[in-house]
This record gives structure tokens, C-alpha cells and sequence, in this order.
């Protein structure tokens, strides 16, 4: 399978579109939480100092997406940083994330803006047409 790994923005009205593919569905939740940081700031900039770890559960995976990308925002929030480097393993509908990033500095990361959080607008966790994984949602701004 040739899947191209990697995250994208995409338009959504006055809100902007987050998604991530990969070879499994936990890479795919690491791009899409690259696609998130890349939102606010261009992740390359955003130096991997400190880890956050994250855990989280939900009944299926796109509610787990959608916790997992609100608990990157809230750890962004309440330490004043970007996280932009992510680990991803997933067991069942349980979630275990190493973030990793850096206190926020204005003049170097030079932010586009906040993400509130993440929506269920669009989401879609599953294979799609070529096997690889896909994870998105609309993040509100």
C-alpha cells in the first residue's frame, strides 16, 4: 500500500479544516494534530522542549478524535504553548498521546490565531478509496 503520509488545511467556511492520513489510524491522529498546531503557527518553528502526555477514551473513534484534538487545545491553552510533534497508540477506543513543544513565543512562532476547539463538523475517521487512514473535522477559530 503507497499511502502518502502527511496533513492538510482545508476551507470551511469562516472556520478552517484540519486532516491527517496515514498508514494506521493512530499515525492518522498525529497528522491531524499537526494539522491543528500548523492552524496556529507552521509546526517546523516549534521546537519539541517539553512533553505533555494525554490520555483519552471515547465509544467510537470519531468522538476519540474530536477529545483527543479538544485535550491538544486545553494543554495548549493552559501552559501557553504549541505543541506540534505527537505519538499517538491506540487500544479499543482508549487513546495514550505524547505531545511534545514549546512555551508560545510571539515574535518567533508569530501565531495566525486560537483555535477554540474542535467540532464535529465533517468529522470522519476511516480508510478511504486507496487504504489509507483519514482523520478530519472542522476546528472552530
Amino acid at each position: 500500500m503507497d499511502v502518502k503520509v502527511g496533513w492538510e488545511h482545508y476551507a470551511h467556511g469562516a472556520d478552517i479544516g484540519v486532516r491527517g492520513t496515514g498508514r494506521s489510524m493512530a499515525e492518522a491522529f498525529e497528522q491531524v494534530a499537526v494539522a491543528l498546531a500548523g492552524v496556529i503557527t507552521d509546526p517546523a518553528r516549534v521546537e519539541a522542549r517539553t512533553e505533555v502526555m494525554i490520555e483519552c477514551e471515547a465509544p467510537d473513534p470519531e468522538v476519540l478524535l474530536v477529545d483527543w484534538l479538544n485535550a491538544l487545545v486545553y494543554e495548549m491553552a493552559v501552559r501557553r504553548m504549541i505543541l506540534a510533534r505527537f505519538r499517538v497508540s491506540l487500544e479499543g477506543n482508549q487513546l495514550r498521546g505524547r505531545a511534545w513543544g514549546e512555551e508560545t513565543d510571539v515574535a518567533r512562532h508569530q501565531p495566525a490565531v486560537e483555535v477554540k476547539g474542535a467540532t464535529y463538523t465533517d468529522l470522519f475517521v476511516g480508510q478511504n478509496s486507496t487504504g489509507a487512514w483519514v482523520a478530519q473535522c472542522v476546528v472552530d477559530v
